[in-house]
């Protein structure tokens, strides 16, 4: 098997470990006492740490090597799962309090997200490495269709094994990321990379060239969050179900979620290798189309439309954001750019929880008109800016420095 199909397992399987899981935090939050907003902090915590921390791993696999650096990442994500789902469990058992339970499992994700946030970066890096530049787009909706397949399979298996308890996919997480570290070990080979990398360039510079890029990948990450923090909240009140149900019903949508992610980035992305702008383009406007079907879908099966339309859209979208900040810089710079490519995404991670739980608290549909809004503000800039039409159409001298 190739480096690439290799990779692609280790980001399925870490994925994987994630999205079990998508359909039951929510109700587990509920299920231990928690509000609306306390969900959100949790979190909001594990992407805060991804924010801080993606630029100085992106940094680090420069220097380290990208297979440390992975390892480093799925063993931290499954130590902190460990102990998410051992402190969950002694909280519902009275062993700690409600707030201690809550400062506890805070904790937890905070290390969770400080050691989780080296595995994308290093991933995208590793996938610069093993690609030209006339294959970026391909090679990035690599990592794409690897989430969506990870979506696919993993809230089935969340829903699948909540039927015997809601810490049961904790527990799978853990469990799972402690075998994708032995895969990694054994059979992912690290890549040789384009050029010798030279002296490091300052964080602020890179920054200050890729700025439009990460702007579009900000917007369109917290769209997308503020709507996965609030999704589960939403069907088990609009469709009035109980924590189990819950956790069952939004794992059969996002299954259909990640079917669509799947085949939009793993097979139309890669065949027709459509440019970043070209995909942002197309990408936008249909997530925005989905956001707005939420708002009007009040049964199961046109929130669930609604949900796969959201997907392609995203499906699109981000590929071309991912492969956009790629190509904005030179062979050298990868792993920094996917840095701070993935910072970004985690900043939106880090307020589309609290922005989706906050706006829910007021009403529930307040999340997909804000979501909406935001797209819109992404597509007027596509359109009406000539920096971001440059950013996401003109790509850097691979030499660059």
């Amino acid at each position: 098997m190739s480096p690439r199909g290799l990779l692609f397992i280790t980001l399925f399987n870490s994925i994987l470990g994630l999205s079990v899981l998508f359909p039951i935090l929510a109700p587990l939050g509920r299920w231990l006492g928690f509000t609306e907003i306390q969900v959100g902090l949790l979190s909001t915590s594990y992407a805060l740490m991804q924010f801080v921390m993606s630029p100085y791993w992106g940094r680090r696999s420069e220097r380290a090597g990208r297979k440390p650096v992975l390892l480093i990442g799925i063993l931290g994500f499954a130590a902190a799962f460990f102990a998410f789902a051992a402190i969950a469990h002694l909280g519902k058992a009275g062993v700690f309090d409600h707030w201690m339970t809550f400062a506890l499992l805070l904790a937890a994700r905070v290390a969770g997200g400080a050691f989780s946030s080296a595995t994308l970066p290093t991933a995208q890096a590793y996938i610069a490495d093993t690609t030209g530049r006339a294959d970026r787009t391909a090679g990035m909706a690599l990592i794409g269709a690897a989430f969506g397949l990870g979506v696919v399979v993993g809230p089935a298996i969340g829903a699948a094994l909540s039927t015997v308890s809601l810490l049961a996919p904790v527990y799978f997480s853990a469990g799972f990321a402690l075998l994708n570290a032995l895969f990694v070990w054994l059979k992912l080979p690290e890549p040789v990379k384009h050029v010798a990398a030279p002296e490091e360039e300052h964080p602020t510079s890179l920054l200050v060239r890729m700025w439009p890029v990460l702007a579009l990948g900000l917007v369109i990450s917290l769209s997308s969050v503020a709507m996965e923090q609030t999704v589960a909240f939403y069907f088990q009140d609009r469709l009035r179900l109980t924590e189990h149900q819950t956790a069952r019903t939004v794992g059969l949508s996002l299954v259909f979620y990640g079917i669509v992610a799947v085949f939009v980035q793993g097979f139309l992305v890669r065949r027709y290798r459509w440019p970043p702008h070209v995909l942002l383009a197309a990408g936008v406007p249909i997530a925005l189309c989905g956001f707005v079907g939420l708002i009007f879908a009040h049964t199961f099966v046109p929130l669930t439309l609604a949900l796969a339309v959201q997907g392609l859209g995203q499906g699109l979208a981000l590929p071309g954001v991912t492969a956009a900040a790629s190509l904005a810089v030179g062979e050298h710079e990868q792993g920094a750019a996917a840095g701070l490519s993935h910072s970004a995404h985690g900043l939106g991670r880090v307020l589309g929880p609290v922005v989706g739980t906050g706006l829910y608290s007021l009403r529930a549909d307040l999340p997909y008109y804000a979501s909406s809004g935001l797209l819109l503000l992404a597509l007027g800039a596509l359109f009406a800016s000539p920096r971001v039409r440059r950013a996401v159409t003109h790509h850097a001298d691979p030499g660059a420095a």
